[in-house]
């Protein structure tokens, strides 16, 4: 028996299609998830998601979001999300890197430090999908 996997952020479907396993970033730690998985649901933490289709693994950059597992249907509602094929290691680092130092600068109670840190997340979620696949 297969596990749908259905990946969705804002702005598209990325993915829809029979997988046989997934292993997501949860905010308390990864998850996995096999057919007949009991159903639950969670939030997603910045990082990257994995599962494995027809025997190959796949990596996508997940941003954040929330995950649903029942009757053998993963649906992810990510606040963003990047397979791996459309990340540049190199631009995700810099990134990273580049919302590291912000982050140092700013105080970390104001507006500027929430949106350096979301951007760390996703930037770090970048390169970790990215490492993770090469």
């Amino acid at each position: 028996m297969a596990l749908r996997l259905r990946i969705v952020t804002p702005e598209r479907q990325l993915l829809d299609q029979d997988v046989e396993e997934v292993t997501a970033p949860g905010i308390s730690g990864e998850i996995g998830v096999l057919p007949d998985h009991i159903t639950f649901l969670t939030m997603l933490a910045p990082g990257r998601l994995a599962y494995t289709s027809g025997g190959k693994r796949e990596v996508v950059a997940i941003f954040g979001g929330y995950a649903e597992v029942a009757d053998n249907v993963m649906t992810v509602l990510a606040d963003g999300a990047e397979p791996v094929s459309e990340i540049d290691a190199e631009v995700a680092k810099r990134a990273a890197d580049d919302a590291e130092k912000a982050l140092g600068d700013l105080d970390p109670t104001s507006p500027e430090a929430l949106a350096a840190l979301r951007a760390l997340g996703q930037a770090r979620a970048r390169v970790a999908a990215a490492s993770d696949n090469s």
